[in-house]
Order: C-alpha cells, then structure tokens, then sequence
C-alpha cells in the first residue's frame, strides 16, 4: 500500500516503508498564477489538486488584476475540495493584463466568501511561506512574473530555499500553430524584465518552452472524458472553458468547439514537472532572456533546466485527464 504525506528532505522527493506502507513524501508548492486570462491556467491548477505528490501550501496571482483572478482560484480550490488553501493577491500592475474571457465566472463571487485566507499581501505571503518552510519550496508559476520579481526583489533570500519550475519561453520551436518559428513567449514578453530576474537568481529552474508545452491538446475521445465527467472539478474547469471560448472571436464560427477540443494547455506540463521528468526529454541548456523577450540559447548564460521534446505525449495526455477526472460523481 501507498500513501502520501507533505514531508520533502530532497527535490525530488524520498521513499520510504514504515509498518510495511511504502510512504511518498510529497512535494511542497506555491502555484503563482494569471489565471483569468487564457484557460489554460484552470486546467493547471485542477490539475495540481489532483497530484498526491504534490502539497500545494499557497497559490498567489500574477500579472495584476489579483481580484478578478483570486476569484476564479478560489472557486476551483473550493471545487476540488481544497478550500483551506491560503489564497494571496499579487500587486497591480501596468502591464498587459491579458484577457478577462472569464468575468462571467467570477461575477457575484466575493472573496469573503472563501473558507480559507484571503492574504492582501501575496507578495509577502510568498516570502514567509518559503522561508518558513523546514524543507525547500517549488514554485511552479505559469504566467508573467511581475509577483515573482517583487518577491526577489523584497527578499533575495527565498533563492536559498526554493526552486522555480515555469511555462516560459521557446527555444528551438513554437507552439502547435507556428510550429517553426521560435517566438518572444507570451510569458516572457509580457514583462522580460521580470523574466531576466527569475531565471537569473540563485536557485534551479526548470521550464517548459513552447517546444513542450505548445503542442499539449485534449481531442476526440480525450476531451469528450472530461465533457462528460460528472466529477465536480472538471464540470467546474469545463464550465470556465465554455465561459472563456463562448467569449472569445473563435465562437463566431464555431461556438460548439469547446465540446470537441480542448485549448493548448501549456500551464499543465510545468505542474506534471514539479514532480515527473519521465514522459520529455531533458536538456541543460545557458539560457539568457533579452528584453525584448526571447529566450535565447547562449554560452555564456546560466544553465537551466529544459523540457525540449516529448517522450510519450499521449501517456501525459492519459495521465492529465486521470486526474482532472478522477474525484467521482457528484454524490462522491
């Protein structure tokens, strides 16, 4: 038998048998997230609470907006059951915030309404988790980071304790709609200065470029499990997407579209890498971003950890929608 508990004495975590249990430690995360923006982001975080290897101990916002997208976090954690979870707000910003396609999602939620913490300071809750942490944090963020960067910047020390996983930047390839052209990712130029400081700081990081990231897409008889799943976190992620797709210039043409595919999900790969590397290839690459916002292979650039091919997409497909669906029907 097989049990999980939120014990890390390494990175990737440690087996070990107790009373005949062979016992996981899970491993501890903070999720930085501009949910709100493009889907994907709802996908991600359903996702994480589905991951036994995983102890999610906060999820901030990124890339301003903080209430707007603490809103529709809030309502995905109490989904999947995980209402305790401290939710912190990023700070605004004067970048571009994205998208907004799910309003409607968050309109007449109140974030009182939340059980668990609602922390004003989410940069600052960021820095007291991973400090106060016995055992190294990772930090898995999927959008622009600006709440990264003030972190950083607030207290560098949190570089000693953390490791920072992210979907950012494209290396040798783009995503699955212009595969051949390596482009300035959405991530990284959105805000390369803060992009320069994550990667340059003196922890490990590992990304997903688009390389990986940008051909992950449920179709066919893969989507139609998660339409179909009457568990309570899928119906919630599926009810986001048909919110985000039905406001976007695609449901012009084709409004049902959203029950026959999914979006790209590039913000699920860098949750599967915070505690798998078995399914991609991985190479250490001198990996510097330039201001205007590539991620360039350089010599002379600190290495970092990438996921640049896949080695089974199709059983990290499997394995997403598992989990995504795996919590039972409604009753359960």
């Amino acid at each position: 038998m097989r049990i999980w508990i939120p014990i890390l004495p390494t990175w990737l975590g440690t087996t070990i048998i107790h009373s005949g249990l062979e016992i996981e430690m899970a491993i501890p995360v903070i999720f930085d997230t501009d949910i709100g923006s493009d889907i994907d982001d709802t996908w991600a975080l359903a996702f994480l609470l589905r991951c036994p290897e995983l102890d999610l101990r906060l999820v901030t916002t990124d890339r301003g907006r903080p209430e707007y997208r603490a809103k529709l976090a809030c309502q995905i954690l109490e989904a999947g059951g995980r209402q305790d979870l401290p939710v912190g707000l990023g700070p605004e910003w004067e970048g571009n915030t994205g998208q907004t396609r799910q309003e409607p999602c968050a309109e007449g939620y109140e974030l009182s309404e939340y059980a668990g913490e609602i922390i004003e300071d989410g940069v600052q809750a960021m820095i007291d988790t991973i400090l106060r942490s016995a055992e190294p944090i990772t930090v898995i963020a999927i959008g622009p980071l600006p709440t990264m960067r003030a972190a950083l910047e607030r207290e560098p020390k949190i570089a000693e304790n953390a490791r920072f996983i992210g979907m950012h930047g494209s290396l040798r390839l783009g995503h699955k709609r212009d595969r051949d052209n390596v482009i300035a990712e959405a991530n990284v130029v959105n805000d390369p200065k803060a992009a320069q400081s994550v990667f340059e700081a003196p922890w490990p990081v590992t990304i997903t470029p688009l390389d990986t990231c940008g051909i992950v897409q449920l179709e066919g008889k893969k989507h139609q499990t998660v339409v179909e799943s009457d568990d309570l976190l899928s119906m919630a992620v599926m009810a986001n997407y048909a919110t985000w797709w039905m406001r976007g210039k695609g449901a012009e043409t084709d409004p049902e579209l959203w029950k026959r595919e999914s979006s790209i999900l590039f913000d699920t790969v860098a949750v599967y890498l915070a505690f798998s590397e078995a399914l991609l290839e991985m190479e250490d690459l001198p990996v510097r971003v330039t201001d205007d916002g590539f991620t360039r292979i350089e010599d002379d650039a600190k290495v970092q950890h990438c996921a640049t091919a896949w080695k089974d997409l199709g059983a990290f497909e499997d394995l997403l929608i598992e989990r995504i669906t795996s919590g039972g029907g409604q009753d359960a």
